[in-house]
């Protein structure tokens, strides 16, 4: 049955768990389950979103920074005239 889902949807399921459960996960983690390839630029993109969207904190161990996405830019204040 793996064969028949596809290992990357199984991949992905496992990150979702273990990112809800433990409310974060490493860009390092997520790119070791998915490598370059196993994702189009759409789906991996969506990935990030719906982890971002479930509260799951994306942290990159290298640099210690939250990867909080386009979510994190604020919208600017309208200027007035």
């Amino acid at each position: 049955m793996e064969n028949r889902i596809g290992k990357s949807y199984i991949a992905r399921k496992a990150l979702f768990a273990k990112g809800l459960k433990e409310g974060r996960l490493t860009v390092q983690e997520i790119e070791e389950a998915l490598p370059a390839g196993t994702l189009t630029a759409a789906e991996r993109w969506l990935l990030y979103y719906s982890l971002r969207a479930a509260q799951v904190e994306i942290i990159d161990e290298v640099t210690g920074q939250v990867d909080h996405g386009f979510m994190a830019e604020s919208p600017a204040a309208p200027q007035e005239h």
